[in-house]
């Protein structure tokens, strides 16, 4: 294929790319939208759950035809069994069909005038004069050179765009969770709640989750450090034994690798920007990356549109100091707690679940976590004990 040049290519459509892709197409100008797998969506490496508010916020449809289930709050789980439930009388979140979900963010960039390539592979920059001008990608294994005076990688994790103009995405495998997920049919589990099991021998640093897709199908999955070694399939297979649910009515399985840690610094270089799972754009403590990367695409396709509007590349280095101002602060806060958590023992994880009440669970929830941190200092199991009080105190 010959040379194509549009104002903007945007590699990955994700979550983040599409979200790109849409806002940047409706204000006029010519953007392609390219993702390397044959059916965008497919796979999916997610647990599939999201706030309600994300679908008002970032503009998207609530469409039934990608939302498996409404959700009505959560209950967690101590490594000896304690409880703590929030219940809500209204719609706290859904659990969505990622492989339609996706699927329909591209067409809603397509809607707005983007244009959409599936199995359309980025190999690496074009570079003219110094400067990169585009990329060299395969097309149903065809070479292709794609020109565009912005460039976004929305490439995920491993991000072969970002790399290619040089931007440091490197960081260390501590800094990464491994996922196992199986969709499978499960019983005897309040299909209006998510569930989560916490413990350093359930699931180290991390948690077992089940997010109800029906009354009796879910994602049953784990996330745990990645330097574990114990594979994360070890921890997931061994709770379900010991739960007795059975693996045999399993309809799908899921493996991943989610950046909990090791933010991007450098989100812009020259005309290339950095996005999403990408950028390590996500929630270090429960590892949800769809809501970060709806944001950072949001951040990012403003300055986008204002650089080609006033013909400045230089305006897209604002979206590195809005981000680090308003997203990157707060995620090396929740960093800071994740790294503090994994100091916490089982009895620590027991007594925090048995003294937290629904309302500082909700502040939980919310990502509030140092409101909870201050109602548990003035807890008396917590004050007679100075290493949980030290451990505690570090984070105030």
């Amino acid at each position: 294929m010959k040379g194509i040049k549009y104002d903007a290519v945007v590699v990955g459509a994700g979550i983040a790319g599409p979200i790109i892709a849409r806002n940047v197409a409706r204000e006029g100008y010519s953007v392609l939208l390219i993702d390397r797998k044959w059916a965008i969506g497919t796979p999916k490496q997610c647990a599939e759950g999201i706030s309600i508010r994300v679908f008002k916020k970032y503009g998207i449809p609530y469409d039934r035809r990608f939302i498996n289930r409404e959700i009505y709050g959560a209950k967690l789980y101590s490594p000896s069994g304690y409880e703590l439930e929030m219940r809500y009388k209204n719609v706290s979140g859904v659990i969505l069909e990622r492989k339609v979900f996706d699927k329909m963010l591209a067409y809603y960039a397509a809607k707005a005038g983007a244009d959409v390539m599936a199995r359309t592979e980025a190999l690496d920059v074009i570079r003219k004069d110094g400067k990169i001008s585009g990329i060299k990608a395969k097309h149903e294994d065809e070479p292709v050179e794609i020109h565009a005076d912005i460039i976004v990688a929305a490439d995920g994790v491993e991000s072969t765009i970002a790399r290619k103009a040089g931007i440091n995405t490197y960081a260390p495998p501590h800094e990464f969770d491994s996922s196992y997920e199986y969709e499978m049919l499960i019983e005897g589990y309040d299909p209006d709640l998510i569930h989560l099991w916490f413990g350093n021998d359930v699931a180290p640093r991390g948690y077992i989750w089940v997010f109800p897709k029906d009354e009796d199908r879910a994602n049953v999955g784990i996330g745990i450090n990645s330097d574990n070694p114990q594979t994360a399939k070890y921890y997931l297979d061994r709770w379900l034994r010991k739960n007795r649910i059975s693996t045999r009515k399993l309809v799908e399985i899921n493996v991943g690798i989610v950046p909990v840690g090791g933010f991007v610094k450098e989100l812009v270089r020259d005309n290339v920007l950095v996005v999403g799972d990408a950028a390590r754009q996500v929630n270090p403590m429960h590892g949800g990356g769809m809501g970060e990367a709806m944001e950072a695409g949001t951040l990012a396709s403003r300055w986008i549109v204002k650089a080609l509007e006033e013909e400045n590349l230089d305006l897209l280095q604002n979206y590195t100091r809005e981000w680090w101002e308003k997203e990157g602060t707060r995620l090396e806060r929740i960093l800071k707690v994740r790294k503090v958590t994994e100091k916490l023992t089982d009895a620590d994880l027991d007594l925090f679940i048995q003294v937290l009440s629904s309302a500082d669970a909700e502040k939980i929830a919310g990502g509030n976590y140092f409101e909870v941190i201050k109602a548990l200092l003035k807890n008396p199991k917590v004050l007679m004990n100075p290493r949980r009080i030290n451990l505690l105190r570090q984070l105030i």
